[in-house]
């Protein structure tokens, strides 16, 4: 079963990440609340799929995403932001994230996006 780890500074976007991917049979290896405690948890949980914030307090997303694809050059990383300006998003592209997602998402965009990633490894 594909795991999913779901990091964003706001707990009404994680609950609404997590109801729609477990809706969909998917399951939620674990939740973090910003970019640090996303990375101790992505080195932990070790989940196949990861959606991120790109601005959270402590450790924003891109620096997150960077730490973690450090470790892991192989992560599959969705970026999301509600107010991402342009450059965060680019930023966050060309470092290495799967996708970038505006907020609130796009059922359907969401689901497709993780669909694409698991058949890429399955």
């Amino acid at each position: 079963m594909v795991k999913i780890l779901i990091v964003d500074d706001s707990e009404f976007f994680r609950e609404t990440i997590k109801e729609i991917l477990e809706d969909e049979g998917y399951a939620i290896a674990g939740e973090a609340c910003d970019g640090a405690e996303g990375f101790d948890q992505y080195k932990k949980l070790r989940p196949d799929i990861t959606t991120m914030d790109i601005t959270m307090p402590v450790m924003d997303g891109i620096e997150a995403l960077g730490k973690i694809l450090e470790y892991d050059p192989d992560a599959k990383v969705i970026m999301a932001s509600s107010s991402a300006q342009h450059s965060k998003v680019s930023e966050a592209l060309i470092l290495g994230a799967y996708a970038f997602l505006p907020k609130p998402f796009d059922r359907e965009k969401l689901l497709a996006v993780i669909s694409e990633i698991v058949n890429g490894i399955l």
